[in-house]
C-alpha cells in the first residue's frame, strides 16, 4: 500500500476551512471548482463529477465536529487501476489566521503513487486557492491590511 501525507497551509481560521472541509455536498463549489464539476449526495455516499466525464463515488466514512477530520473512501470510480483508496482530511490552527489541512490518502496499487501524487498536488492547490478566495470575498478589509 502507498501512502500520501500533503500538508496545506491556507490563509483562514481553522473554523473556516472545517466548515468548507465538512460541506460535503459542495465540492464542486467551496473545494475544488473546476477540478469537479458537480457533486451529489446519496445516503452515506457522495457522487463526483469531473470535467473529463469522471465519475467518483465516494464513502463517507466520518465527520468529526470535535475534531475537525472527515475521513472518506472511493468505492467506485473512473480509475480501474485503483483497487483500494482510504483518505482523510484534518484541519488544525497554526494562529487565529492560517490553518493547516492535512490530506492523508492510503491507496492499492502502490505503482499508481506518481499519477495520484500528481492528482494531489494539483487538487491542493486549487483548494488553497478556493479557501483563501472565498475568505477575501467575504473579509475584503482584511485583504487591505
Amino acid at each position: 500500500m502507498a501512502t500520501i501525507r500533503k500538508e496545506i497551509v491556507i490563509k483562514a481560521n481553522a473554523k473556516h476551512v472545517w466548515d468548507v472541509v465538512s460541506d460535503i455536498g459542495a465540492v464542486h463549489q467551496r473545494f475544488v471548482p473546476g477540478y469537479t464539476l458537480d457533486t451529489r449526495l446519496d445516503g452515506d455516499d457522495r457522487i463526483l463529477f469531473f470535467p473529463h466525464g469522471g465519475v467518483v463515488r465516494e464513502r463517507i466514512v466520518s465527520v468529526d465536529e470535535e475534531t475537525h477530520r472527515l475521513v472518506y473512501s472511493v468505492i467506485e470510480g473512473s480509475n480501474p487501476s485503483l483497487i483500494h483508496h482510504h483518505a482523510s482530511f484534518q484541519v488544525f490552527a497554526a494562529n487565529d489566521n492560517e490553518s493547516i489541512l492535512v490530506w492523508i490518502t492510503d491507496f492499492l496499487p502502490k505503482h499508481t503513487e506518481p499519477e495520484m501524487r500528481i492528482r494531489i498536488d494539483r487538487a491542493s492547490q486549487v483548494i488553497k486557492q478556493t479557501i483563501e478566495n472565498e475568505v477575501r470575498k467575504s473579509n475584503p478589509i482584511q485583504e487591505e491590511k
